[in-house]
């Protein structure tokens, strides 16, 4: 059992609290009538046989949100509460009922009438920038620095809600005099995040506010929208967060919150908003992309230009989708030095389900260009794709971009570890790959420490635990700051009434900006004690230190409940720190961005089926250099976890539009990966070289490993068989065409 998570029994048993698992006196089952159509306008909306039924006690639609402050975003003001005078994508909440079951609402949604007047709709991003496009949304109200720092660059009167561009150096004149340009296109499709936890929230309205329960990483951006949505005060605003049962940024930022409160509010009653899997497929994706790469070499392969540019499909509403834009733009530069750089990337509205945050953002999509283009130049100049790489890599402390800080990881010793950790390749040919993200972290966040009388402590932060267990790596780093058993420490469920601020969860920056917080606290504290023990004991300078279960001047012990006894005069009471991190913090070393580089190598060998085009991947290895490894099983299950989901968008996993309908919108008919697909040789190489931001040097990690495994398939398949796919995912029928295509060229 690992001592620092106190939740693996209560997981293991059954009888840890989800979302799911809460049950509010009077709380109603809310269901939703979802549109079937992709852009449409409501004429009417009929309710009436809808009401009619027994047990149903309210039923929501856009109608019912005048007086509210009725669309909410990130970066734009876009999203309705529920759909108001158009619906952009099929599956957009249309009505929301409340009743007492869920069968009862069920029922009712069956009797709503809607009248839709259908309008001309666009499914992929080439089709929303072409002249005479229908336009998803007719105005564009843009946020600044609501979410992100910054705001987007819509353009007004067209589909495009984000347009980023960057350059250095003389690209075109690179162009014109090197030995060799590379010029080809990449697509990457949408992939649903399929977190085993569905979308759950409930929401109860008292007189003196509004509290939710929620499976949302991001508490505080939850908080920041109701507040905007119903004017209701930030402090009269409870955000819980219990156990969430996987995010991967499909339940960052805010989703269904200002939905459940909204029928909470109509009902008058407590209400559960939960979905099933399908209706959280249509709730979020990942942005599919077109990637295109202009790259010139010299001819010994070393880059002098590269022109990245992406087309990004942000489906209706945007979301994280201009946040999503620029780190895809930025992720597809590689770990490589590049003196002639343009990076462009565009993200437009379609009529499909909403893009979103998902592990990584935009990296995946980046690095499967840049990592089979790598391999393409390779096999083109005839040099080997390793030492192609070696020659372009950057070193550690040398820049990507002069404006990014530095990379602050040895990339050529991670690829050479991972290549080393290949211990089953046989002969096969290796596919390798690099990836190098630029997290999008404020280092904004607080965390407060409640030291009792009796020893134990209590950890207060708004990170929210899902799965990649945040809880035990706050009572390790507590334990370790105040030089306490980890067993007398107790991390508290995430509750904005109680917790201080935290940006939210995701970008891989739990890790380091709480662990800072909460060595702040700890110092907060210690001095309380080293105080009190001068004050009360007479113990003074370097005599002082705080052992377990209370305080030391080297040859006599004073419990906590001693001291505190002395300097209260009641044997009862608490100290409490507080630390706060803000880009001011360590002396502003956190205010550059990236505050750390996330980055990852992979390698592997795989088998091909020639009669069915199958590609199975048998051995892995997935290296990282996270700085400190605080928990082994638990970063390891991390990066492990991050490769297979790159194994789904690598070999199965898309979205599929036909005529603006999703065709696979469940479980059934979209594949993700089982244990069966694992490759059968999978290793993980994690690197401590003790110089990140973090406590003890630690870096964040966990989305690195899903950037370098699509392309090193791709590369290991084109190296063994010789044809090269551009369009992930790598199913059967497209490697079988292609082995026939190469048959008949032969």
């Amino acid at each position: 059992m690992d001592r620092y998570r106190e939740d693996l029994l209560d997981k293991a048993l059954g009888q840890a609290q989800y979302v799911t698992d809460v049950r509010v006196p009077g709380m109603l089952h809310a269901r939703l009538l979802r549109s079937p159509v992709p852009h449409a306008r409501i004429r009417g909306v009929d309710v009436s046989r809808a009401l009619a039924l027994p047990g149903v006690h309210a039923v929501l639609t856009g109608e019912d949100l005048e007086g509210l402050n009725a669309h909410w975003g990130l970066y734009l003001k876009d999203r309705p509460v529920i759909a108001l005078g158009k619906v952009r994508y099929v599956g957009e909440p249309v009505a929301a009922i409340a009743a007492d079951t869920e069968a009862a609402a069920e029922e009712a949604a069956e009797c709503i009438d809607v009248d839709y007047e259908l309008l001309p709709y666009v499914t992929t991003a080439k089709e929303a920038l072409a002249d005479g496009a229908p336009l998803v949304h007719e105005r564009m109200e843009t946020l600044k620095d609501f979410y992100f720092s910054g705001q987007t660059r819509a353009q007004e009167g067209t589909n495009v809600f984000q347009r980023y561009a960057y350059s250095h150096g003389d690209v075109e004149q690179a162009f014109r005099t090197a030995d060799h340009v590379f010029e080809d296109e990449f697509g990457f499709p949408m992939v649903s995040h399929m977190a085993m936890e569905p979308h759950c929230v409930v929401a109860s309205w008292e007189d003196d506010g509004l509290t939710l329960w929620s499976c949302g990483q991001s508490p505080a951006a939850i908080q920041k929208v109701i507040h905007k949505v119903f004017d209701l005060p930030l402090a009269r605003i409870r955000v819980i967060t219990p156990y969430v049962g996987g995010g991967f940024g499909g339940k960052a930022s805010v989703k269904i919150d200002p939905l459940a409160a909204a029928i909470s509010w109509k009902a008058r009653r407590p209400v559960r908003l939960c979905f099933s899997s399908s209706e959280s497929m249509l709730t979020c994706r990942r942005l599919d992309a077109t990637v295109r790469l202009k790259t010139a070499v010299r001819s010994d392969g070393v880059i002098v230009a590269k022109h990245a540019s992406i087309l990004m499909n942000g489906g209706a509403y945007a979301d994280t989708g201009p946040a999503i834009a620029v780190k895809s733009a930025n992720r597809s530069i590689g770990p490589y030095r590049i003196p002639n750089l343009a990076l462009e990337s565009v993200a437009v509205y379609t009529n499909t389900v909403p893009g979103a945050a998902f592990r990584s953002i935009g990296g995946p999509q980046a690095v499967w260009a840049t990592e089979s283009q790598m391999d393409i130049i390779a096999a083109r100049l005839g040099i080997d794709p390793v030492e192609l790489r070696r020659r372009n890599m950057v070193r550690k402390g040398e820049h990507v971009r002069p404006d990014l800080r530095p990379i602050d990881v040895d990339m050529p010793g991670m690829l050479d570890a991972a290549l080393t950790s290949l211990s089953h390749a046989g002969g096969k040919a290796v596919g390798c790959a690099l990836g190098a993200s630029d997290p999008g972290i404020l280092p904004i966040g607080g965390a407060m420490l409640r030291l009792k009388v009796d020893g134990s402590v209590l950890v207060s932060s708004a990170s929210v635990e899902i799965g990649q267990g945040v809880r035990g790596v706050l009572r390790r780093y507590a334990a370790e700051a105040l030089n306490q058993p980890v067993e007398a420490v107790h991390v508290l469920t995430p509750d904005t009434a109680t917790a201080p601020f935290d940006w939210g969860t995701g970008a891989s920056r739990s890790t380091v900006i709480m662990g800072l917080a909460i060595e702040e606290a700890a110092e907060d504290i210690v001095r309380q004690l080293r105080e009190m023990a001068q004050q009360q004991l007479g113990v003074a300078g370097e005599r002082f230190c705080v052992v377990a279960g209370g305080v030391s001047d080297g040859e006599t012990t004073w419990t906590f409940a001693d001291l505190i006894h002395r300097a209260y005069r009641v044997d009862s009471g608490e100290l409490i720190g507080i630390g706060r991190i803000t880009p001011q913090s360590k002396g502003g070393s956190l205010s550059q961005a990236p505050l750390f580089w996330e980055t990852a190598a992979g390698a592997c060998t795989i088998d091909v089926d020639e009669d069915t085009g199958q590609v199975r991947v048998d051995d892995y290895v997935s290296c990282a250099d996270v700085g400190r490894v605080i928990n082994r099983s638990a970063a390891e299950g991390q990066d492990e976890g991050a490769a297979v989901q790159a194994l789904g968008h690598a070999l199965s996993e898309e979205l599929v539009y036909e005529d603006g309908q999703p065709l696979n919108a469940s479980m059934i008919d979209y594949h993700v990966p089982t244990i069966a697909d694992v490759p059968r040789h999978f290793h993980t190489v994690l690197i401590e070289s003790g110089d990140g931001p973090g406590v003890g040097g630690a870096r964040g990690m966990g989305e690195g490993a899903i950037l370098p495994l699509a392309p090193a398939v791709a590369n290991a398949l084109a190296r063994a068989h010789g044809i090269r796919i551009k369009e992930l995912p790598i199913t059967p029928e497209k490697v079988w065409r292609a082995l026939q295509e190469q048959k008949k060229a032969q």
